[in-house]
């Protein structure tokens, strides 16, 4: 299975801003810059990311955002669904598609899949965003070789 880079860059930010002292609000073009990450496509993230109560965005010349919750409060599972289009790992999976393939009714690979997916979602639920960012210093660190 392969993230779409929205989910991916939804937790990138989110650990970024994991990782930044309490309540220190930054720029999106800082988050921009560490990650070379498109802004316009970074300011679709955060948008959704807002929406979904992950962040505050604070308005104004000194305006910028910040995380909205506790990182350990944060189910990276739930990020994930949240933020993924689908999860049709394979074309029988998708309810709203005519389903072409010859061998549906005999096939036991939707299966395997649909179990494996379980077991990937539910490893996900067992880590917080917090989990992600304990090696914070590192993290820091790194991020500030980048700017």
């Amino acid at each position: 299975m392969k993230l779409t880079r929205f989910t991916d860059y939804s937790l990138r930010v989110l650990m970024f801003l994991a990782t930044r002292p309490d309540g220190q609000l930054v720029q999106i073009k800082t988050i921009s810059a560490v990650y070379n990450i498109s802004h316009n496509h970074l300011m679709k993230i955060i948008y959704e990311l807002g929406k979904l109560g992950y962040i505050e965005t604070v308005r104004g010349r000194n305006g910028g955002l910040r995380l909205a919750k506790d990182p350990h409060t944060i189910s990276i599972g739930e990020v994930v669904r949240q933020t993924e289009e689908d999860f049709f790992v394979v074309e029988c999976f998708d309810p709203s598609k005519k389903d072409t393939c010859l061998i549906s009714d005999a096939c036991r690979l939707q299966g395997v899949l649909g179990k494996a997916l379980h077991a990937f979602l539910e490893t996900l639920d067992q880590y917080s965003l917090g989990d992600l960012i304990i090696n914070k210093d590192q993290l820091q660190a790194l991020m500030k070789e980048v700017t």
